[in-house]
């Protein structure tokens, strides 16, 4: 008999008829009238489907009662409705078959409450749990919304490379990719003879597929990429990740309000989708993780978002009547705290902040027409402050030059990005959102290791 995934088994009007599932025990209770009830989770869905033993089925002695939390059965039998409250439906057993067993005395999920910190030295076991079963279907929903969104906006997905030469940023936080033996290293002149090396030139792992992406909309009008990315900052915080994945869109006949309204469109259609579509998971976060975690995703699916420029946002927050760990002024980089104090007590929005000063910013960002501030963009959200960043493209090649120049960057290593401004340039803009962030956001999760798998943070790689 084929078998039916716990979550149509729960929506199912097939009383009477039978059903085969399989999944993990959550919990076993024995009955004096000797009989069982399983509780049995598949992952499929948040709730559990009850599983009724008698105890006439022939390995109910010698098998069904030795399985414990976290043991693996699939179950045949018929489907009735369920006399108690909290389930419609629940499972007569004709039939369990036990794939595997757990033993009670080292299955660590035994506890009803282990810390998240403990579950990040479990992270092969943690999807067993409430908690992360439910981030895991919440981020695939909203990956699925990602793709769904974009597609149906005409643009194309397009895969950018993970190994790269060029710093998208220019912040020099790249890890190196060589098959050069790096205890001793072939050496020209008491330089690394790179020639030797697999690429025949230092290569890294990207931080963006940015750079890319404007290459292909340049030609294609709009295109989007959604992969992995790395950093290579030791930086131990809840906000940072060593590998995460981004989404990238770039599009071309495109200005920085443009580009802020295809972010505000993005975001504001992810929380929709959610909210619609995850409804279970999303409550299990308000009470268990942050209770006004739907309050907040409702108030930002709806609400337009304000648009300031930095200038104002630095006064507004010399203004403010808190003592920040960092002090403001106007060139300094926004951090955490004040993105944080705009949204939620400023202004208590969202916001998209724009015009940054050109210091604090990436060298192929436009430059405005003031000569001080460049053509950027951050969207900020209440409870965790900035979660895209964008910008409209430089697409003058001399101004181009001139900003890599500045910026101390190798112009040789851009003579294509410079190319593309040389043949047929045209005005285009873009950003970056990174996916933790948004996940992190979604659940009301803490920590951003908590939003991903298998989390790479400095001195952790072991899953």
């Amino acid at each position: 008999m084929k078998r039916t995934l716990i979550k149509h088994v729960l929506e199912s009007d097939q009383i009477g008829g039978r059903v085969k599932v399989a999944g993990w025990v959550r919990t076993r209770r024995d009955s004096k009238g000797g009989f069982s009830f399983l509780e049995l989770n598949d992952g499929s869905s948040f709730a559990g489907v009850q599983i009724v033993v008698p105890g006439e089925i022939e390995n109910y002695e010698s098998e069904i009662l030795n399985v414990t939390i976290g043991s693996a059965v699939a179950v045949t039998g018929e489907l009735v409705e369920s006399p108690g409250s909290g389930q419609r439906v629940e499972i007569h057993a004709g039939n369990v078959h036990v794939y595997g067993y757990a033993d009670p005395d080292d299955y660590p999920l035994q506890k009803k409450q282990i810390g998240f910190e403990r579950l990040r030295e479990l992270a092969h076991l943690r999807p067993r749990t409430n908690t992360f079963g439910a981030m895991a279907r919440v981020r695939n929903a909203l990956a699925y919304a990602t793709h769904r969104f974009y597609q149906e906006r005409d643009f194309l997905y397009l895969h950018t490379p993970m190994i790269t030469a060029s710093d998208a940023e220019g912040a020099g936080e790249m890890f190196q990719v060589t098959t050069l033996d790096v205890g001793a290293p072939p050496r020209v002149d008491d330089a690394v003879d790179y020639s030797q090396d697999f690429f025949g030139r230092p290569t890294f792992l990207t931080v963006s597929g940015q750079l890319e992406a404007e290459a292909y909309a340049l030609a294609l009008d709009r295109v989007y990429t959604f992969g992995p990315t790395f950093r290579a900052e030791n930086s131990n915080t809840r906000r940072h990740l060593a590998e995460f994945w981004m989404i990238e869109p770039e599009v071309a006949f495109a200005d920085l309000s443009d580009n802020a309204d295809l972010a505000e469109a993005y975001v504001r259609y992810l929380f929709q989708y959610i909210l619609d579509h995850c409804s279970t998971d999303l409550e299990f976060f308000n009470k268990w993780v942050d209770d006004g975690l739907l309050a907040r995703l409702d108030s930002i699916a709806s609400a337009d978002f304000r648009r300031i420029t930095y200038t104002d946002a630095v006064e507004v927050l010399s203004k403010a009547e808190v003592a920040f760990d960092y002090p403001v002024d106007w060139g300094v980089d926004l951090q955490s705290e004040h993105e944080r104090y705009l949204t939620e007590v400023a202004f208590e929005q969202p916001l998209i902040v724009t015009d940054y000063p050109s210091d604090i910013k990436a060298f192929y960002m436009r430059r405005n027409d003031d000569g001080k501030t460049v053509a950027a963009m951050d969207v900020l959200v209440p409870g965790v402050g900035e979660i895209v960043g964008g910008s409209q493209r430089e697409e003058r090649h001399d101004v181009l030059y001139e900003s890599i120049v500045a910026k101390g960057l190798p112009v040789d290593d851009y003579w294509w990005y410079l190319d593309l401004r040389r043949f047929g340039s045209v005005p285009h803009a873009g950003f970056g959102l990174g996916f933790g962030r948004i996940v992190q956001f979604a659940t009301g999760m803490q920590n951003i290791r908590d939003a991903i798998p298998f989390p790479r943070t400095p001195n952790s790689a072991e899953f």
